[in-house]
């Protein structure tokens, strides 16, 4: 673990195996919950929701994400991510690129932690550094400030 407690990683996961009952996927049927804990303490949940054109559909992080955003919140300690074929346990799931370009935008990679379960069912805990080596972001425009 980094620097949140296993008991905290555990906590949130369950956040995001509720947000994942939520799902809606009728056409991939991949359901996907996530919970995102900032740094006020609250939670955001989020779940994947599919759009019939494809390109309209929005995974459960980047919902999450956006809920908070909407709301005020731009500061963030870590997510949990919940996957696996609707009606089944989780599986091992991690966020897709886009995803994690969104966390990229939001988080310290050195800081913020990633939750997800590994292909035993374990808990596992990343950095967005780990997940996201020489990630985009503000410093690289030409400005190198962003907002």
């Amino acid at each position: 673990m980094h620097g949140l407690h296993r008991a905290d990683g555990e906590s949130l996961m369950k956040e995001a195996a509720a947000a994942r009952e939520r799902s809606y996927c009728p056409y991939s049927g991949y359901a996907v919950g996530a919970a995102l804990l900032a740094e006020d303490g609250r939670v955001y949940r989020g779940c994947n929701i599919e759009n019939a054109a494809f390109s309209p559909t929005v995974c459960a992080e980047r919902t999450a994400f956006f809920k908070a955003v909407s709301e005020g919140v731009k500061s963030f300690k870590a997510i949990a991510v919940s996957g696996g074929p609707a009606g089944d346990p989780p599986a091992a799931c991690t966020p897709c690129g886009v995803c994690r370009q969104v966390m990229a935008e939001f988080c310290d990679p050195e800081s913020f932690e990633v939750f997800c379960l590994d292909a035993r069912g374990r808990l596992r805990d990343y950095l967005l550094k780990e997940l996201l080596p020489e990630g985009f972001g503000a410093a690289a425009l030409p400005d190198g400030e962003g907002e």
